[in-house]
């Protein structure tokens, strides 16, 4: 008890060397982000959800058309991980994935993510009673047509039992680069 009173204590009272050593201990945690965002990834395993193949597959494909197509590594990044809230959180799984990746990837990128759950509606949102046409109340925002294109070139066709899909390992360096280069927090200074 005596030791979580003073770092409590160290916290509220700290000095400028207490919040050095609090600074060198969240760039280990920002080290390790990597390792345990793929472990994250791999809870997909195994989860159809009715599909043909699992969630964890299905983003393997995504990422794997998209670096195919020649795309950059942040959207190569953020086609492997785009679904991977479907586990913790089934209902808004895109803000989980946009959220998490904001802090290393661009506004464009960001949108994108945000808002593909919607946008990948057009393709079954009629099955279900829904709006397949929701995705137009985004229309005339700058991004509307990347996140169509990134439904319709990569998220959609990503359901191929079939399709010969890179293993996670070609995109571990890819998210390594990624994480390690934070654009925008609240801990940053400008």
């Amino acid at each position: 008890m005596a030791e979580k009173l003073a770092t409590f204590t160290t916290m509220t009272q700290g000095t400028a060397d207490d919040y050095q050593i609090i600074a060198k201990a969240n760039i280990q945690h920002g080290i390790n982000l990597p390792d345990r965002i793929l472990e994250h990834l791999e809870l997909l395993k195994g989860d159809h959800g009715g599909f043909a193949v699992d969630r964890y597959t299905h983003c393997l494909q995504t990422a794997t058309r998209a670096m195919r197509d020649g795309r950059d590594e942040e959207y190569i990044v953020c086609a492997l991980l785009h679904d991977i809230g479907d586990t913790l959180a089934p209902t808004n799984h895109a803000d989980f994935a946009a959220t998490m990746l904001e802090p290393f990837i661009s506004d464009k990128n960001y949108w994108i993510l945000k808002h593909h759950g919607v946008f990948q509606g057009y393709y079954f949102f009629g099955f279900l009673g829904l709006d397949k046409n929701m995705r137009e109340q985004f229309k005339g925002n700058p991004h509307w047509e990347d996140c169509a294109e990134f439904c319709a070139k990569y998220d959609q066709n990503s359901f191929d039992p079939d399709y010969d899909n890179e293993p996670v390992e070609t995109f571990i360096p890819m998210l390594k680069n990624i994480l390690a280069q934070t654009k925008k927090s609240i801990y940053m200074a400008n």
